[in-house]
């Protein structure tokens, strides 16, 4: 990938022209030489830093189980295996930036550099790997996880002069883990952080999670600094990875009309200790699925009762579904609670085109500071639980029908079609095989999760006020009516 400013002497002989035509060539080699070859490429560029194998490919290779870290496997047959991995959207975004027109080999032109930490493999590696010692870490993968980017700040602060030019504020880091970025060490915290769980810590402003190895509260100020988990100023949560399904896409889930959905809201999910198998620690889910169950459960918990309220027409339940897909095509409401800190259930209620309910103070949701979540998403307060289907019964038709209908218009946003496409060109050119699942993406055309990011890339670039006082040099011929007033 040859930068804009790179001669032909430079690029690798198969991007080459054939041939080249010199008027005078009378100084034709030196011309050769001297030639600048200018490439259409897209703004924002992005830098990829290419680190030592010890952040992301040891980490590959090592795994204990082939299924761990990855979004996907192949088979005997070189056939690709989905994984249901809940971090692999770490790694769809990783494949799509190396493989994006958006990419730039020269850092000297980026606008952003991301910094590939493959944290999703030091989750499932950090109690027992050989080379991951947790023994001045107290046992906590939080800390850890935090010295593993302390050591990539070191790296790229001492290799490359790239750090410097902003302070890091064009940097950017992926954190997949339950808490997103809570323990992002305090010289990194002036970049972009890339995460799951935007919890800002206006409200819950301490370690979220119920899993001890976790939990950050323990990490002393010196190393992590002070503070939040997110800040939507600068920061960004993206969807979780869910696997490519050719049935939900072929069923076209996501479009069932208000008239199908039978359901006025549904939540299958663990619902904590007070029911068979549930999570043992009442700190799961911050609380907030137990007090969700107590008062409309609709199965029976530990002492055979429901809850206070149970309804008909809602559905909050602990056992597994047997076809969970569609239980949340068919009901309008969906809730989106926390589990150990972030879950899925968001992206769940917005593939299946249902309304998401949103009860967690304080926290960020996928694009939440970018997109209007009050046109296709409710929020409900914590402290609102009991009154919660009182709510929902208190929207007309005309509210709903408008919800669902913005949900159908943003649901590919919380998709990565970009990753299953460049996986579905590999197995066509690889093996001259196209799976159910590659037919349906690539009829699929709206703006997907890594667009969606390039965009809002695109705006911080022109938008973000640190850029007036740094490389300002800088002439992109942006349309006046795309930038900001600042008056």
């Amino acid at each position: 990938m040859p930068s804009v400013i790179s001669s032909i002497k430079e690029w690798p002989s198969w991007l080459r022209p054939a041939r080249i035509h010199i008027a005078d060539d009378t100084h034709a080699n030196e011309k050769m030489i001297n030639l600048n070859a200018v490439v259409a490429k897209k703004r924002p560029l992005v830098y990829v830093y290419d680190l030592p194998p010890e952040f992301n490919s040891l980490l590959l290779e090592g795994r204990h189980y082939k299924l761990e870290c990855v979004n996907r496997i192949y088979d005997d047959n070189n056939i690709t295996v989905w994984t249901d991995q809940l971090y692999g959207a770490q790694i769809a975004l990783y494949e799509s930036l190396l493989a994006s027109p958006h990419r730039t080999l020269n850092g000297e032109e980026a606008d952003f550099f991301f910094v590939p930490v493959l944290d999703s493999c030091i989750i499932t590696r950090a109690d027992d790997a050989p080379h991951l010692s947790m023994q001045e870490h107290m046992g906590l993968r939080s800390s850890l996880t935090l010295e593993y980017y302390k050591n990539t700040y070191t790296h790229i602060v001492e290799q490359y002069p790239y750090w410097s030019h902003s302070s890091g504020r064009d940097h950017i880091w992926s954190f997949s883990w339950d808490e997103g970025a809570c323990y992002a060490p305090k010289e990194i915290w002036n970049s972009m952080m890339l995460v799951h769980w935007g919890n800002t810590n206006t409200k819950h402003n301490h370690s979220t999670t119920a899993y001890w190895a976790d939990n950050w509260d323990k990490i002393s100020s010196d190393r992590r600094g002070i503070h939040p988990c997110f800040d939507p100023d600068k920061d960004l949560v993206l969807p979780a990875w869910k696997v490519p399904d050719a049935y939900v896409l072929t069923s076209k889930l996501w479009a069932r009309s208000h008239e199908k959905r039978k359901t006025l809201f549904y939540f299958n999910g663990n619902l904590g200790p007070a029911y068979p198998h549930g999570r043992p620690e009442d700190t799961y889910s911050m609380g907030i699925r137990q007090k969700l169950a107590e008062e409309f459960g609709s199965s029976p918990n530990k002492d055979g009762k429901l809850g206070k309220q149970h309804a008909k027409d809602v559905i909050v339940t602990p056992e597994r579904s047997e076809d969970y897909h569609m239980d949340l095509a068919s009901s309008v409401f969906c809730g989106v609670f926390p589990g150990d800190g972030w879950s899925g259930r968001m992206e769940d209620s917005i593939l299946q085109g249902c309304i998401p309910v949103v009860i967690q103070d304080g926290i960020f949701l996928p694009y939440e500071n970018v997109l209007n979540y009050d046109s296709f998403a409710v929020r409900i307060p914590e402290a609102e639980i009991p009154n919660l289907i009182k709510t929902l019964r208190g929207f007309n038709d005309t509210e709903i029908e408008f919800k669902l209908a913005n949900v159908q218009k943003i649901w590919q946003r919380f998709l990565y079609r970009d990753s299953v496409l460049l996986e579905a060109e590999r197995q066509k050119t690889a093996i001259g095989h196209v799976d159910d699942w590659a037919v349906e993406f690539l009829k699929l055309t709206e703006d997907d999760a890594f667009a969606t990011l390039i965009q809002i890339l695109h705006y911080k670039l022109h938008n973000d006020r640190w850029r007036k006082q740094v490389r300002h040099n800088k002439q992109f011929g942006l349309p006046h009516q795309c930038l900001v007033s600042t008056s």
